[in-house]
């Protein structure tokens, strides 16, 4: 689960980890008053959208009159703002967030993530602060500095050196970086994040060391331990199918593509959509029912599918161990009775009741396409969303 700017800058102000002053805005009127009440002389007003790229794209402004907070919160607030990751439809702004200005003398990038390949927390900075950390991985890879931190340990003064070094921090900065760093780090083990991004933190003129923008990210699987964290979530930047989803524990996210997957296991559902883009089309969803997913459970994800206007054909792809085909089928046999199917589909069932699964389906008198295996069926939906286009 993602949170706005100003949301996660409160999360980590719970950690004593400095941030510039702000308050959201959901109105010009609101707006203005946060300007008034901040005092300026300069102020930031940012659009909030869950989104990188908002400063490029004309979301994020620094004024220096009220008069300007108050035009530039008109001009943003109720508009949609396309980045490089809302996609071409872009997001619509409903809350802005009027900051402090700050007097920048260096900008960083830091971030924290989930390393799985050694369980651990890794800490990722770079002197190219600013930038899409992206960019800045492919052109200059060596101005990237991973480390990693011992869960046992925590942040030690090792990690602070090294990460003061990487940035070239003097001994005054490399203080004020010590409590920084542990409180992100608090912040990231206590909250149960996936990925916390500052960028970019910075050192001001006055030479303070602060986080200018902050992204944070929620593992969803520990959200239950965290009340105060889901009554952050604006559902409002969500896609309607995915937000559907939640509701029935389904691991779903909206693609851009033609062909609906239906398929249980992630690693199974990666390897789809890659096969169905080596045939030539794009999927237009990850759709992971899981390994104990009921009848019920899977109706509702076939009927999300078939909700989707884009989609054009849709692939089940199930290889059931802990999973029973014949649930898969049952289930897809009672979305398609209920809603009915227009577009093309294909099935490839293997595993625990396999043949039962295909009974059920064949019994049902519904115009599905049998596969024998993944790349069979990724061939048979292609070959079938084409001839219908």
């Amino acid at each position: 689960m993602n949170i706005h700017e100003y949301q996660a800058k409160a999360v980590l102000r719970e950690f004593g980890v400095p941030t510039p002053k702000g308050i959201p805005a959901f109105s010009v009127g609101e707006a203005v008053q946060a300007a008034e009440q901040l005092g300026g002389p300069v102020w930031v007003v940012k659009a909030q959208i869950h989104a990188g790229g908002r400063g490029k794209a004309g979301g994020v402004k620094v004024v220096k009159s009220i008069d300007d907070v108050k035009k530039e919160a008109t001009r943003i607030l109720g508009s949609t703002l396309v980045t490089h990751q809302t996609g071409p439809k872009g997001k619509v702004v409903n809350r802005l967030y009027i900051e402090d200005g700050s007097a920048i003398d260096k900008e960083f990038y830091l971030s924290m993530l989930v390393d799985r390949a050694n369980s651990r927390v890794a800490i990722v900075v770079s002197t190219e602060g600013g930038m899409d950390i992206e960019k800045v991985a492919h052109d200059m890879p060596d101005k990237i500095v991973t480390i990693s931190v011992d869960p046992v340990a925590n942040i030690c003064p090792h990690h602070v050196r090294r990460i003061a070094k990487a940035l070239g921090l003097d001994a005054d900065l490399q203080k004020q970086l010590s409590p920084l760093l542990t409180g992100l780090y608090r912040a990231f083990t206590e909250k149960d994040m996936s990925l916390l991004e500052v960028n970019p933190l910075v050192v001001t003129k006055d030479r303070k060391l602060i986080c200018l923008d902050a992204k944070i990210g929620f593992d969803d699987n520990a959200l239950f331990r965290h009340p105060d964290v889901m009554a952050l979530r604006d559902v409002t930047e969500e896609d309607d199918k995915e937000i559907e989803a939640s509701k029935y524990d389904l691991n779903y996210v909206a693609l851009d593509g033609s062909i609906g997957c239906m398929v249980n296991g992630a690693g199974l559902a990666m390897a789809t959509m890659d096969i169905i883009k080596l045939y030539g089309l794009e999927p237009a969803n990850f759709l992971d029912v899981g390994g104990s997913a009921s009848k019920e459970k899977v109706a509702a994800a076939f009927k999300i599918i078939i909700s989707d206007p884009r989609v054009k054909g849709i692939l089940v792809n199930i290889f059931g161990g802990i999973m029973k085909c014949d649930v898969i089928a049952e289930g897809v046999v009672a979305a398609v009775k209920e809603v009915g199917l227009k577009v093309p589909l294909v099935v490839r069932l293997e595993g625990t009741n396999v043949e039962l699964g295909k009974k059920i389906i064949a019994e049902s008198k519904l115009n599905v396409t049998s596969a024998i295996d993944l790349d069979d069926a990724a061939q048979k939906i292609v070959a079938a969303v084409n001839r219908a286009a």
